[in-house]
């Protein structure tokens, strides 16, 4: 609880800062940054509340809100890749079978691990290929299923591993409740302070083509800045303060791999946006690239090591 409640301090401390820059008269502030600056704090305020008020009614209710994000989000996904009527048997079960059984699976615990990690890059990869060739459509084949494999991979089975670290044996109770918080809290304070060193000292483009919005001096800033603050919230973790700073760090860089990625799809499909969930701010894949890629990174590593 006072995890949860210092987010919402800090956001209202944000909130109230950013209200008052937005009613300054004559401001040298740039207008549009400001209202980015705003919406995503919208953003931030739903995310913290949603995720909050599940982990208040328990373990259950934290899988079943990620299982209905990660449908949306291949929602969206599949809807920027168009497919042919041939695909949409395979997309059927896609959505309606595999989708809900990976965080059935997840759902189950520890028990489960060695069958949620192999559900998707084996069994399911494999029913789309074969099940839309049954169907006898040839035609860019091999573009076709790849699309749906893409975002099954990242929409569902890589942001499943953020409810898994639910069923980590830690140390102390709780432990891991606290520790997807502080994933979370991690993941998007990284987009946020990025976003900050981008603005204010971004010269550097690392690949104008995709995102030109993304600088080396945001991405290093971003990194170390969330390392720090990673180091500070160590006692909300089973890490120690030097073990968490290299954690965050990690997740930062992942993360911030995962929406320069993301960043390439849309710019494939000639897109902004994923979608318009998040009014002014684009659809939940667009807020939740970083977790998706970070998820699974983060999860087998403490697995593994801690």
């Amino acid at each position: 609880m006072w995890l949860v409640g210092g987010v919402m301090a800090v956001l209202a401390v944000a909130t109230s800062v950013g209200q008052l820059i937005k009613q300054r008269g004559g401001s040298t502030l740039n207008p549009a940054a400001v209202r980015a600056f705003t919406l995503r704090l919208r953003s931030y305020w739903l995310m913290c509340a949603v995720l909050a008020g599940s982990f208040l009614m328990g373990r259950v209710a934290t899988v079943v809100l990620f299982g209905l994000i990660s449908f949306w989000a291949l929602r969206e996904f599949i809807t920027l890749t168009p497919t042919r009527p041939a695909d949409h048997r395979a997309l059927f079960w896609v959505f309606f079978l595999f989708t809900p059984l990976q965080f059935v699976l997840v759902g189950m615990g520890e028990a489960q691990y060695n069958l949620y990690t192999v559900l998707i890059p084996v069994y399911a990869f494999l029913f789309v290929l074969a099940r839309v060739a049954l169907a006898g459509d040839y035609k860019r084949f091999l573009e076709r299923t790849a699309k749906i494999q893409s975002g099954l991979m990242v929409c569902v089975y890589c942001l499943s591993h953020a409810p898994a670290l639910l069923d980590l044996h830690l140390q102390r109770p709780n432990d891991s409740t606290r520790l997807l918080f502080f994933f979370v809290l991690i993941v998007q304070m990284s987009d946020a302070l990025e976003y900050v060193f981008e603005r204010l000292l971004g010269e550097h483009v690392i690949v104008p083509a995709i995102n030109s919005n993304k600088t080396w001096e945001g991405f290093i800033g971003g990194a170390l800045a969330t390392s720090l603050l990673g180091s500070l919230l160590w006692w909300a973790t089973p890490f120690r303060p030097w073990e968490a700073a290299l954690m965050s760090l990690m997740t930062a860089v992942v993360g911030y791999l995962g929406g320069l990625t993301m960043s390439a799809v849309k710019r494939d499909r000639g897109v902004k946006d994923y979608g318009t969930l998040v009014q002014g701010h684009g659809g939940i894949l667009d807020r939740l690239d970083s977790l998706c890629f970070a998820a699974p990174v983060f999860f087998h590593v403490t697995r593994y090591f801690f």
